[in-house]
């Protein structure tokens, strides 16, 4: 885990960020009121977006990261190489991506070498702080498709 600042990105993770906080306006949320936003890269260079996407029924609502991934999988791409995340946090307190996300980012990134970048943001929708993560980092023991084969 690693602070940066939004002047210390390149180019593609700076589009990548905002991308991330563009489609979190979309974010249909009536229910918890937690907008997430995300945008990944793929290994072909194509950039995926996605935004959660609640039901009454919260087992059938959609995580922002998991939606980007299934643009990516359904352009064709089955590779992530780097995902930004734009959510609230708690204060300075980097909010990362649930379980169930940071399992299906593995499932896509069979080396576990993805970076994530989450990006806090205040109640005005500031960034507060910007912290990058490998994936390994948040999951460590992760089940990959290893124990399948």
């Amino acid at each position: 885990m690693k602070s940066i600042l939004l002047n210390n990105l390149n180019k593609t993770d700076k589009e990548l960020v905002e991308k991330a906080i563009q489609v979190r306006k979309f974010a249909y949320c009536p229910y918890s009121g937690y907008a997430v936003g995300a945008a990944l890269i793929d290994s072909n260079g194509c950039i995926h977006t996605g935004c959660n996407i609640e039901s009454a029924d919260y087992t059938l609502s959609s995580h922002a990261e998991m939606v980007a991934i299934d643009s990516m999988v359904k352009s064709g791409c089955l590779q992530v190489k780097k995902v930004v995340i734009a959510l609230r946090g708690i204060g300075t307190k980097a909010a990362t991506p649930c379980g169930l996300c940071r399992q299906k980012i593995v499932e896509f990134d069979s080396n576990a070498e993805s970076e994530i970048i989450v990006v806090n943001l205040n109640d005005n929708n500031d960034i507060v702080n910007i912290t990058s993560f490998e994936i390994k980092e948040l999951l460590p023991f992760m089940f990959n498709n290893s124990f399948i084969k």
